[in-house]
């Protein structure tokens, strides 16, 4: 099976002349400063000597700000970068992040001869209050339009998505979901909302005026989420935050839902409500419970939560990672 590698290069707040309520991208990313030349090399050359599977498909990701900003000399230089590892196919194209007001024809156009292949838009709502209250500078309308613009080239668009902004609902975040499905987005991340130390939100939440999603909530919400994206075959690249050092210790997180293991709390509780009806169907002491491989660990639940609770309708409990099954709702029991 072919194995799909990111090697990613962080450029935090490069270019970006909008402070989004939310964002200080250098604490979000562990990143304090744009790396050099040779350390943006010098990444590559290590990351590529770590990848141990030969059947592979390799990105440089430019992530972290808003890499179409920059001006086209400075993005053609990143670019040319990984030019060499492109030409002898050690690495198969680039992907970048970036704003959807931030998008031309003249530089998708410059984005095509240097080999990028996917174009990762900040979206973040595209409910217009949200993206108002957030500060976000540009519209659900530009975000739709650069959107077409990218897809109008051939290059693969993802659609990254905000829950629990400033304003935003449930049923706002489900919108955006599903308009992210209809404009055409191949992948997409979904991060619930913290706040981190010295942003705006930072500032509206010491005076009252903004409370994040309690960690039950954000899991809630995007265990409503994520099965609309799989349902439409879109490729969920991410959900939840990465760890970045500043968030797991604490120093830059001041509230909000932040998990090391989001992901898996969000298909813990996803397993749970397909395993809950099984408390009510036997009254068997023994029951086996065939799962996707892929899924088992998923199935059983983080820190086994969804063993215990079967545990305790029955005595003994068997999850069994069968390969045949790929859909959740495949499994089956005995």
């Amino acid at each position: 099976m072919t194995k799909h590698y990111t090697i990613p290069v962080f450029i935090p707040e490069l270019a970006c002349l909008f402070q989004c309520v939310f964002c200080n991208q250098q604490k979000i990313s562990g990143r304090l400063k744009v790396p050099s030349d040779e350390e943006i090399i010098e990444s590559i050359e290590a990351h590529l000597n770590s990848f141990t599977k030969k059947e592979r498909i390799v990105e440089i990701g430019f992530f972290g700000g808003s890499f179409t900003g920059l001006t086209l000399e400075e993005q053609e230089h990143f670019l040319k970068l990984a030019k060499p590892y492109i030409l002898k196919n050690e690495i198969q194209g680039i992907r970048l992040s970036t704003r959807p007001d931030y998008i031309s024809e003249e530089i998708l156009d410059l984005l095509s001869r240097n080999h990028v292949s996917t174009i990762e838009l900040g979206s973040q709502s595209l409910d217009d209050e949200v993206l108002k209250a957030s500060f976000r500078g540009h519209t659900a309308e530009q975000t739709a339009k650069a959107a077409e613009m990218i897809l109008s080239k051939n290059f693969k668009l993802g659609l990254q998505m905000m829950i629990g902004l400033p304003g935003d609902t449930l049923e706002k975040s489900i919108f955006t979901a599903k308009k992210i499905i209809e404009l055409g987005a191949h992948s997409t991340r979904i991060y619930p909302t913290v706040v981190i130390r010295d942003t705006g939100l930072h500032q509206l939440y010491k005076q009252g005026k903004f409370e994040p999603l309690s960690l039950e909530d954000a899991v809630n919400w995007t265990k409503v989420i994520l099965p609309i994206f799989e349902e439409a075959n879109i490729e969920v690249l991410r959900v939840g935050l990465h760890p970045s050092e500043g968030l797991l210790d604490g120093s830059e997180l001041v509230a909000g839902p932040f998990h090391p293991s989001f992901k898996e709390l969000v298909l813990t509780e996803i397993w749970a409500d397909l395993l809950k009806p099984l408390l009510f169907e036997s009254d068997a002491r023994t029951i086996e419970i065939t799962v996707p491989k892929k899924e088992l660990n998923y199935a059983i639940g983080y820190q086994g939560k969804n063993k215990i609770m079967l545990l305790e309708q029955f005595q003994t409990v068997h999850f069994v990672p069968d390969e045949g099954i790929t859909q959740r709702n495949s499994f089956f029991h005995r």
